[in-house]
């Protein structure tokens, strides 16, 4: 079972937060640019969760930004999470960070 999790906030930047994230779940973020997402935060954990922090706007093609998350347009930064199994125990320490909402979350 695989389980995506969607946390979003306007409190920080994606910086800001992936900051934050490190120092509270202590893993080490590593600072990524694409010409999909442009500039983003990738940290992968020993079980292989996957955590991501980018901003909702991304690059369009046309020049100008598009929403990754177009379900949430007043979302500026984005945490996906993809872990092998329930994250409860991250989910916890995830509510715990003051202006980071979780958006939605998927099993499959």
């Amino acid at each position: 079972m695989t389980v995506s999790d969607t946390y979003g906030t306007n409190s920080y930047t994606a910086k800001e937060l992936a900051g934050l994230l490190a120092d509270r779940l202590d893993v080490t973020f590593t600072e990524r640019e694409s010409d999909y997402l442009g500039l983003y935060f990738l940290a992968n954990l020993a079980d292989t969760t996957r955590l991501q922090v980018q901003p909702n706007a991304v690059p369009g093609d046309d020049g100008e930004d598009d929403l990754y998350d177009d379900e949430h347009p007043h979302v500026s930064v984005l945490l996906l999470i993809t872990s092998p199994g329930a994250a409860e125990p991250l989910n916890d320490e995830l509510s715990a960070v003051g202006g980071l909402t979780r958006l939605r979350s998927t099993r499959s």
